[in-house]
């Protein structure tokens, strides 16, 4: 059975019997799918047979959501010590696409994904497009990065499936962007917050009204991003901005995406994942209601089955009805992540929280930089911000507006910290995830 909804909210979804299920009915399906993930897993994946021996589980007699909490979690080191194809459940030869990471930070991960799981990808991505309020027959703007980089082939692949007109423009080349924005009547866009910002700096340099454009509708992810960020973008391209929440270990973009109606956190796909949130330091589950950090389980995936995955991305689940008339619970909007908290002299604080606060600020671009380094025996954190041209200061001037900031970023943030003025385009900018942090105190 299906929540009753008007037509017309029908008509605003893209598979209006499933956005809308019942919640029973959508717990009764979760049940029978992770049940039967369980056992696939098991027979299939070396690392789950032994995961769930060690655990005391059967998958074969698992009793599904009254024993979620018997199955061991899953982390990104898993991923790395089975590194490339050990967590994979099908033999190579019956995979059809490959995505890795950069392994910048570690030994990379490669995901991958059958023609099914491509099928089940482009849906949710048609779905969550639809959600964004993108219609069949728009021109969509692909701003994301093409390549081992999920974000640009999983949004080409559900813009198509939805029946948009894609340009596959990928990241760079930021003043083409602009000029093709404008010529070809964009209807729709995505890309990751700080590269949209980017464009839209360029595009004023170039005399260009974003804002004048056709385009309206704009999905933004692949980094957390803060309420300031929005407004900012929002007001460059004359666009409403929806969050798109996806990892791919999970699958991509497309796990989840803010409805157009709210614009409150993502509706997660609860048809194809299992959503948990958890303390990350008892690993039990968070109280209603309480930020933890999420843990999903994929109940449809063939190539890479992820049970119990620990994502690190810190939020809440939102139990409360959707104005949008879907059934399927939101997540407020990723904070930061678990490993991406910094603590500065027993102060902890999350990048987002300080762009939140440093956003909107008069007479500030929205480009920024934090640096940590040493101070003796201390940490010390350094904000580089970038001025707007038309608001430059030198000397006592600058020094008087850095400690302004210094002082607002400490009275909302509780971190007290240097801040340094940049002259415009003085801090780096990014195609794909803008780089927030310059941890300087291991060299």
């Amino acid at each position: 059975m299906t929540v009753a909804i008007s037509a017309e909210a029908a008509g605003r979804m893209f598979e209006p019997a499933v956005e809308t299920m019942a919640r029973a009915e959508l717990r009764q399906l979760q049940d029978v799918r992770l049940k039967a993930m369980v056992r696939y897993a098991g027979q299939r994946v070396p690392h789950y047979r032994a995961a769930f021996a060690a655990a005391g589980v059967d998958p074969e007699s698992f009793g599904g959501l009254a024993d979620l909490r018997r199955l061991p979690f899953t982390t990104k080191s898993d991923l790395r010590d089975n590194f490339p194809y050990g967590m994979f459940a099908v033999p190579k030869g019956e995979l059809r696409r490959l995505h890795a990471s950069s392994g910048t930070t570690g030994s990379p991960t490669v995901v991958g994904y059958t023609a099914t799981d491509i099928a089940t990808w482009s849906d949710l991505m048609a779905r969550s497009m639809t959600a964004a309020g993108l219609e069949p027959g728009q021109l969509f703007h692909n701003a994301h990065g093409y390549g081992l980089f999920t974000g640009g082939l999983g949004m080409h692949y559900g813009a198509e499936r939805l029946g948009c007109v894609v340009l596959p423009i990928s990241g760079g080349s930021t003043e083409r962007q602009v000029l093709l924005m404008r010529d070809l009547a964009a209807d729709a866009m995505c890309a990751t917050p700080s590269y949209a910002l980017n464009i839209a700096e360029v595009a004023t340099r170039m005399g260009i009204d974003l804002a004048a454009l056709p385009i309206r509708r704009g999905m933004f992810g692949g980094e957390p991003w803060s309420e300031a960020m929005r407004a900012s973008i929002e007001a460059a391209f004359g666009i409403t901005a929806c969050d798109v929440y996806g990892l791919s270990e999970i699958l991509g973009p497309g796990v989840g995406c803010e409805c157009v109606e709210a614009r409150s956190g993502p509706h997660l796909w609860e048809d194809h994942f299992l959503i948990e949130v958890i303390d990350p330091k008892t690993l039990e589950a968070a109280a209603p209601g309480e930020v933890g950090e999420l843990v999903v389980t994929t109940l449809t995936k063939q190539a890479l089955p992820m049970i119990r995955y620990r994502t690190r991305d810190m939020t809440r689940i939102i139990e409360e009805p959707c104005v949008c008339g879907r059934t399927h619970r939101r997540i407020m909007r990723v904070r930061g992540r678990d490993d991406d908290m910094l603590i500065v002299r027993g102060m902890n604080v999350y990048p987002s929280q300080i762009e939140a606060a440093l956003i909107g600020l008069p007479g500030l671009a929205p480009h920024y930089q934090i640096v940590l380094a040493r101070d003796g025996a201390l940490d010390a954190l350094t904000v580089e911000v970038e001025a707007l041209p038309d608001a430059l200061a030198e000397g006592d001037a600058a020094r008087q507006k850095e400690r302004a900031v210094s002082h607002h970023l400490k009275s909302m943030t509780g971190i007290t910290c240097k801040v340094a003025l940049k002259a415009p385009g003085e801090v780096p900018r990014s195609v794909g995830k803008a780089v927030r942090v310059r941890d300087l105190r291991e060299r």
